[in-house]
């Protein structure tokens, strides 16, 4: 698999796989139906999808109170979310692309601007540079 042709989510969690202990062709394919906001559906950027991927990752399961971990992660995603927002206004594939790439039109407009190598690989910078702020906290 060549990297230009792995989605959003993947190139997330390639990431962070190996310091997280995952075998990097798990995690493609952990990470492969959420692509293109979860399917290709335009809903939540797969640039987003894989860091909470990451984030759950990152945490520890204590085994005398798993919901602690639950928690953690659950108000990491929150701060990501918010400082995703902030860079872009929006989480979703639809509105950060300006085009619904659900329907066969919008992926052809989406390739004809080139949006898929010039705003995908920015969504993924910046939602690995949050990641790694994020990621010192924990």
């Amino acid at each position: 698999m060549t990297e230009h042709r792995i989605n959003c989510a993947q190139s997330e969690v390639s990431v962070f796989c190996e310091e997280l202990g995952l075998d990097r062709d798990k995690a493609l394919k952990v990470a492969m139906g959420f692509g293109g906001g979860m399917g290709r559906t335009g809903n939540t950027c797969g640039a987003v999808t894989g860091a909470y991927m990451v984030l759950g990752l990152a945490q520890e399961i204590l085994p005398d109170n798993p919901r602690t971990s639950i928690d953690r992660t659950y108000e990491l995603v929150r701060e990501f979310n918010q400082r995703f927002k902030t860079l872009h206004d929006s989480l979703t594939c639809k509105e950060l692309l300006g085009c619904d790439i659900s329907m066969p039109e919008g992926v052809a407009e989406a390739r004809d601007k080139k949006l898929f190598t010039s705003a995908c690989p920015d969504f993924v910078r910046d939602s690995v540079k949050i990641l790694e702020t994020l990621l010192q906290l924990t």
